[in-house]
C-alpha cells in the first residue's frame, strides 16, 4: 500500500539532497513524507480511534489485528531492510510515522506499535542473521507476529547492565532462567527480543540479545500488571524456567547485547519525542475549545490573560520540543552521535506532558478531574514518559556523562 501510495519518488528518497522541503517543516519532511502521514492518518482515523474507548475499558487492544493492518500497508518496517519486506528509508520517515502515531487518542496503543518497529527490532534489523530475520523480523514488519522486548527486571530497570537473566550455553542451544518486568506487548507478543547474560564476563560484554518464542515450554506470562494509565497497552511480568533455544536465535555476535540495546535505546528516546506532540497540541487545542466555551464570573475562561498566557507559553515549548526532534533526527540520518540531544529530547519529553497535562487540565476544572476527556488522558497516560525508557535522572547521568561535567570516579553504566 505504501509503496503504491509513494510510487517512484521512492527512488529518490535517499538522496536527501535532492529532495524539496515542505514548508514549515524544513528539510526533515518532504513530499514523501507528508503522503506517508496522510495514509497513516486515514488508518487511525478510521480503524483505531473510534475504537480507543472500548480498548480502554476493556484494557487491551487487539494487537495483531491492528498490526496486521499496519503492516500490510508498510508502517512497521519504513527504516527496515527491503529483503526482509522493510522500506529501506532513512531513518526520517520512521520518525514520521512515529509522529503521526501520536495522534491515536491514548498513550497505550502508540507505545505498544512503538515497541512492535522501534524498540525490539531495531538491532535485528541490523545485525541480525538471514536465520533470525526471516522468522522474527519479516512476519513483524508484515504484522503477523507481535513482538516484545525482555530488557527490564524487578531489580534492574533503568540500570541494564544489573539484569540476572541467564542464557547457559548447552550445546547447540541456550538454557535461559530468569525473569522480565514491565513488558509491554507481553501478554500479547509472539516472541521476545531478550537480554541476558551469555558469560560472565563484564558487564557491559557479557550479555546477548537473543530472539525467544513466546510459546517455548518454560515461558510463563506471569502476570498482566495493571498500572495508572497506558490502560490498552497490556504489560506483563514474564519468566523463564529452563527454556531451550537454539544458538541460531542470537542476534549479532555473542557478548554484544549491551551494545546493541543501547543502540535501541535511542531510537526508543527518539520515538518518545516524536510520538508525545501531536497528543501535547491535541491537549492544548481542546483546552482551548473548552475554555473558550466554558463561562466564569460573566465571560470566557479564556478571555483572561493568565489563561491564554499559558496556552501561549505551553504552545511554545511544544514548538521548541518538536524542533530539537527534527535536529536529533537529522543527526541520525547522518550517522552522527545523537545521544546527547536524544536524551535531552527524552528527558524534555516527560517534563513536558507533565506541564502541559497538569496546567490543561487546571484550566478544565472539575471537568479536568473525569476520565472521559483528553486532559485526563494525558495526564494518567503521559506520567510514565519521566519513568519508562530511562527514568529522567537517568538521562541526566547520560548528558552530564557527554557533557564532561560528572564528578571523578563515577562509575555510569
Amino acid at each position: 500500500m505504501l509503496r503504491s501510495i509513494l510510487g517512484k519518488s521512492l527512488r529518490a528518497i535517499p538522496k536527501r539532497a535532492e529532495s524539496e522541503a515542505v514548508g514549515a517543516w524544513g528539510e526533515i519532511y518532504g513530499p514523501e513524507h507528508l503522503q506517508m502521514q496522510d495514509s497513516l492518518r486515514k488508518i487511525i482515523e478510521q480503524d483505531i480511534n473510534p475504537n480507543v474507548p472500548e480498548w480502554e475499558k476493556a484494557g487491551i487492544y487487539p494487537a495483531h489485528e491492528v498490526m496486521k493492518k499496519l503492516g500490510s500497508a508498510g508502517f512497521l518496517g519504513t527504516s527496515h531492510p527491503e529483503e526482509y519486506g522493510g522500506m529501506g528509508l532513512d531513518y526520517s520517515y520512521t520518525v514520521a510515522v512515529s509522529e503521526t502515531l501520536g495522534e491515536i487518542k491514548c498513550g497505550g496503543i502508540p507505545m505498544s506499535i512503538g515497541v512492535q518497529f522501534e524498540m525490539a527490532t531495531p538491532a535485528l534489523g541490523k545485525f541480525g542473521s538471514e536465520t533470525v530475520c526471516e522468522e522474527f523480523l519479516r512476519p513483524s514488519i508484515a504484522g503477523d507476529k507481535v513482538a516484545c522486548l525482555g530488557v527490564s527486571e524487578v531489580h534492574a530497570g533503568s540500570d541494564v547492565a544489573q539484569i540476572k537473566t541467564t542464557a547457559k550455553s548447552d550445546g547447540d542451544d541456550y538454557i535461559i532462567n530468569g525473569q522480565k518486568m514491565w513488558i509491554t506487548n507481553g501478554i500479547q507478543a509472539d516472541w521476545c527480543c531478550l537480554l541476558a547474560n551469555t558469560s560472565d564476563g563484564p558487564v557491559h560484554k557479557s550479555k546477548s540479545l537473543i530472539c525467544v518464542p513466546m510459546d517455548l515450554p518454560g515461558v510463563i506470562r506471569a502476570k498482566k500488571i495493571e498500572k495508572i494509565g497506558m490502560w490498552s497497552s497490556d504489560t506483563a511480568q514474564l519468566w523463564f524456567e529452563d527454556v531451550r533455544v537454539p544458538k541460531k536465535y542470537i542476534i549479532g555476535e555473542e557478548g554484544s547485547g549491551f551494545i546493541y540495546q543501547m543502540i535501541q535505546f535511542q531510537q526508543e528516546r527518539i520515538f518518545a519525542m516524536a510520538s508525545a506532540i501531536s497528543g501535547l497540541e491535541n491537549c492544548i487545542n481542546e483546552t482551548i475549545n473548552y475554555t473558550r466555551e466554558r463561562q466564569a464570573f460573566g465571560k470566557s475562561v479564556l478571555d483572561n490573560q493568565y489563561i491564554h498566557f499559558q496556552l501561549a507559553e505551553l504552545q511554545t515549548e511544544v514548538e521548541l520540543l518538536r524542533a530539537l526532534l527534527y535536529r536529533v533526527t537529522a543527526m541520525y540520518v547522518n550517522g552522527e552521535d545523537a545521544t546527547k540531544l536524544a536524551s535531552m529530547g527524552k528527558l524534555k519529553t516527560g517534563r513536558l506532558i507533565r506541564e502541559v497535562a497538569d496546567k490543561c487540565l487546571q484550566m478544565w476544572g472539575g471537568m479536568g478531574y473525569t476520565l472521559e476527556n483528553p486532559v485526563s488522558q494525558q495526564f494518567r497516560d503521559g506520567r510514565l514518559a519521566s519513568v519508562g525508557g530511562g527514568a529522567d535522572e537517568i538521562m541526566l547521568q547520560i548528558i552530564c556523562k557527554l557533557m564532561d561535567i560528572l564528578p571523578k570516579g563515577t562509575k555510569l553504566v
